[in-house]
């Protein structure tokens, strides 16, 4: 992992401690994070089983600054930094970046927030939420993350998200491209709204990303184990052992737009909450178009407040190739911030595709793949 310069590390330790006591007296800042870490078991990764350390699963892990201040007149400033990394060695995920989970500073009043910085896109304020199937085992997002529902972020954004009028919230936001002379390449943008109504909530946003690059580039083999992607071949097979080569593992395949459209709910009866949601994504590339749909459903039981049990479906459609998926997970709190858990997942693909799970391990190499976890998750 990158040193931190000794200038970063006075700022993190000024963040951590507080303003200093001649700032405002209604400031305040609080350091939160959460640990995960556990064994999971893959039926069928490149052709063989593997049993293996794997953390960041049920929950990314994360650790983070959050603070506000006071500054009257019901506004507030505020701001987040927040880093992910990896128990297992240490090291920083989203491609290394040292907050980039989260990174922003804003302004706060009675009608929402006005943010600037790296942040979660209103697909994941709206919609990641009813991904049933990924709160049972948290390799269950949607087919290669085409749609966004594991919880995104567009940099460089300008964000607005308001508070909850009569049960309704929205938001927007804009992502600057940075690219001179060019203003569209690389830039994106993200709008939807929220509803909550006693035992119903309902979500919908739409996310468009213009030449997607960097952490959310396209690697078609390695996200949904299909060998063609908008008529293009994604791998090369070896006549005389039938060794595959993904030919956009290290040169991201070419999209032009990258649009989501998502809705979903939940409905509460008692202990068992139900909840579904289904996306449409289109992608564009080298004068080509295809779309991926998504329909899922599940339940959460909360057997006891300390147990639940979790379950979910899911159906993919794309370019002429299904995917089936069923999840599932057993949660206990052992406290208010500590849990274990057991989850599984079983996915079944059309023939010729070689199923992956979540975009989280190496593609198998039938059209079927399974996992089987044991995990410890940790908040504080």
């Amino acid at each position: 992992m990158k040193k931190i310069r000794r200038h970063q590390l006075a700022l993190l330790t000024t963040l951590i401690v507080g303003y200093p006591m001649t700032g405002h007296a209604q400031s305040s800042v609080a350091l939160y994070g959460i640990l995960d870490a556990g064994i999971t078991y893959v039926s069928n990764t490149g052709g063989s089983s593997v049993v293996k350390f794997d953390d960041g699963v049920s929950y990314g892990n994360r650790w983070g600054v959050k603070g506000t201040e006071d500054l009257g007149g019901g506004m507030e400033a505020v701001f987040v930094l927040e880093s992910g990394f990896h128990l297992s060695n240490g090291s920083s995920a989203q491609g290394g970046a040292l907050f980039g989970r989260q990174a922003y500073v804003g302004l706060r009043n009675a009608w929402g927030t006005l943010s600037l910085g790296n942040q979660y896109d209103m697909t994941r304020e709206m919609v990641s939420n009813y991904n049933i199937s990924a709160w049972g085992s948290g390799y269950a997002i949607h087919q290669g993350d085409f749609d966004r529902l594991n919880g995104d972020r567009l940099a460089n954004s300008v964000k607005f998200l308001s508070k909850e009028f009569a049960g309704f919230s929205f938001g927007g936001m804009y992502s600057f491209g940075g690219v001179a002379g060019d203003f569209h390449q690389n830039s994106a943008w993200s709008a939807g709204a929220h509803y909550a109504n006693g035992a119903f909530t309902m979500g919908t946003a739409y996310t468009q990303l213009n030449n997607p690059h960097g952490i959310y580039a396209f690697d078609p083999y390695a996200m949904i184990g299909t060998s063609t992607f908008l008529g293009q071949p994604t791998i090369s097979v070896n006549p005389s052992n039938g060794a595959i080569t993904d030919l956009y593992a290290n040169t991201p395949f070419p999209v032009t737009s990258q649009g989501t459209f998502g809705v979903g709910a939940s409905y509460a009866i008692g202990n068992v909450t139900l909840m579904g949601n289904y996306t449409y994504t289109r992608i564009k590339a080298l004068g080509n178009q295809s779309h991926m749909n998504v329909a899922e459903g599940g339940a959460n039981w909360e057997v006891t407040p300390a147990f639940s049990a979790i379950g979910g479906y899911q159906y993919t459609n794309f370019e002429g190739h299904h995917w089936n998926q069923l999840s599932a997970g057993l949660h206990y709190l052992l406290s208010k911030r500590t849990d274990i858990y057991l989850s599984g997942d079983w996915l079944n693909a059309s023939q010729g595709v070689n199923a992956v799970i979540g975009y989280s391990f190496a593609p198998s190499t039938s059209s079927t793949q399974a996992d089987v976890r044991v995990g410890l998750r940790h908040s504080f």
